[in-house]
């Protein structure tokens, strides 16, 4: 499962809650970001398609690991264009979108410390996102509690089976 959005729109804290209730595996897309993708981020520069080539082909090759070892894992990623979900998806890719608007996202971002995205990037991000048509929508005008029992609530009344190792 993907949980995608913009800087500041949770994903990392709900990921992590989320994957932490189902019992599986968090990963952070920043982790993936070479040292001058995260240097660009810090100084503000929005990256490029050149930048996020290389990180989406890391990306994807962790999915397929997992996959391939049957692990099942939240990756917080931005996955902000379609073609960026494109390369993403896979077989059992299950993208969710953590959908908030500018004021909102901005007013999160001037509270957080200790990550290296700041507000400036996030102009540009909201520029750069594409909405999915094929993602669950979720708003995040909410604790991390309620994103996470909603996510959870969703993935129980779709079409799509997930394995749910909280359950057993």
């Amino acid at each position: 499962m993907i949980l995608m959005g913009v800087v500041g729109a949770g994903k990392t804290t709900v990921g992590s809650l989320l994957a932490q209730k189902l019992g599986w595996h968090f990963a952070d897309a920043d982790d993936f970001h070479s040292a001058a993708n995260v240097e660009k981020i810090r100084c503000g520069i929005p990256l490029d398609d050149s930048d996020r080539a290389p990180w989406l082909a890391a990306l994807r090759d962790a999915i397929l690991h997992w996959n391939a070892e049957g692990q099942n894992a939240v990756l917080a990623c931005s996955a902000l264009k379609r073609k960026y979900r494109d390369a993403l998806r896979t077989d059992g890719v299950r993208f969710v979108y953590l959908k908030g608007d500018y004021e909102l996202i901005e007013q999160r971002l001037h509270a957080r410390a200790g990550h290296f995205a700041s507000d400036s990037i996030l102009k540009s991000q909201f520029e750069d996102l594409e909405q999915p048509a094929d993602a669950i929508t979720v708003e995040v005008n909410q604790t991390p509690d309620a994103i996470v029992s909603e996510i959870i609530d969703r993935l129980k009344s779709s079409a799509v089976e997930y394995p749910d190792s909280a359950q057993k």
